[in-house]
């Protein structure tokens, strides 16, 4: 068997499916809950039971077609485990300077590794977006984003 580029994304998938579904079990619910038809635990499941049948399809589709070999030349591994390490540090961040500021500096950092050197465009790309996406959190869906231990310690509250 040929393994192709579908092969292997149609297993990452089973397997954050698998391991989603796993955790589903771990959503805690209000007393009375389990016996409602629609709860907490629901969707997540649905949610990752359609992922293991979409991935499962994928995974024999790629088996039917054939598909192109595997090939890892021409792709820059640097830029990915730069990514991922700024992925580290957006959640070491959201701790101690809140979700908005350390969502603007992950875009910024993001659009810095993949070869945006403009700063004006830095930030009139990561601005709107880290703002929109902090207003549609905490105003319209009333989630609560800690601002941050440093930005309590020095403007209180």
């Amino acid at each position: 068997m040929v393994i192709t580029k579908d092969h292997i994304g149609g297993l990452a998938f089973l397997c954050l499916s698998a391991a989603y579904g796993y955790y589903t079990g771990d959503i805690p619910m209000l007393p009375g809950d389990e016996y409602e038809p629609f709860n907490a635990q629901t969707l997540p499941t649905v949610l990752a039971f359609m992922g293991g049948i979409l991935s499962i399809a994928l995974i024999v589709n790629a088996s039917k077609n054939g598909g192109e070999r595997l090939s890892l030349q021409g792709y820059d591994f640097g830029i990915v485990i730069k990514l991922l390490v700024l992925v580290i540090l957006f959640g070491l961040a959201l701790e101690w300077v809140g979700f908005l500021l350390s969502t603007m500096l992950f875009l910024i950092g993001g659009y810095w590794v993949l070869g945006e050197r403009r700063w004006k465009m830095l930030i009139i790309a990561s601005l709107p977006f880290s703002v929109f996406i902090w207003f549609s959190l905490s105003q319209l869906l009333d989630i609560y984003l800690a601002p941050g231990r440093l930005i309590t310690m020095l403007f209180g509250g």
